[in-house]
């Protein structure tokens, strides 16, 4: 995938950036070969983020030029699933390699909010023991952040408010 990038790079650098003229959310993007990548779910200063109905794909602004059709990206549909499917499968390994018993776990914020008391990959029952009593989650509550930390995808006045009461609880706050 680092000849896509680097394609995605000069095509991007040879073309007038992105940041010089405004994608609408709602408009399509289109890819290299004409034919449309997905569509404009979400613009900041600098993120585009592509639905392509399989993914919702994060490009840099600077990524995205006007093209024959309309706006544009130097990959095809395939190519931006392709690279995203990989993103998310590194991101998951990561994800499953950090979530073994006894792991202290930080919020989406950043705090301590306790450790994994019982993990079962395979069940996808994962106990995260807080100071406010266990919390029943399973793996697509976690991430590993860009500091190697594992974290709970919660607040931790989330994780205080769905843990407190001593009995095992969902993040959504049933008891289970």
């Amino acid at each position: 995938m680092t000849k896509l990038k680097l394609a995605l790079l000069a095509g991007a650098l040879a073309m007038t950036p992105a940041a010089a003229f405004a994608q609408d959310v709602g408009a399509t993007i289109y890819g290299n070969d004409g034919n449309a990548v997905g569509t404009v779910t979400e613009v900041n200063d600098q993120v585009v983020v592509i639905d392509t109905g399989k993914h919702k794909a994060p490009v840099p602004v600077g990524m995205v030029f006007d093209g024959e059709k309309g706006k544009s990206v130097n990959a095809t549909q395939a190519q931006v699933n392709t690279m995203m499917d990989e993103r998310t499968a590194e991101a998951n390994a990561k994800r499953d390699a950090a979530l073994v018993q006894g792991a202290s776990v930080v919020s989406a914020g950043g705090s301590d909010v306790g450790t994994l008391a019982a993990v079962d990959l395979t069940a996808d029952a994962i106990m995260l023991q807080t100071p406010e009593g266990p919390l029943k989650l399973k793996k697509e509550h976690f991430a590993v952040n860009p500091q190697g930390k594992l974290t709970v995808l919660y607040s931790s006045e989330q994780i205080a408010s769905a843990a407190s009461g001593g009995k095992a609880q969902t993040a959504t706050g049933g008891a289970r």
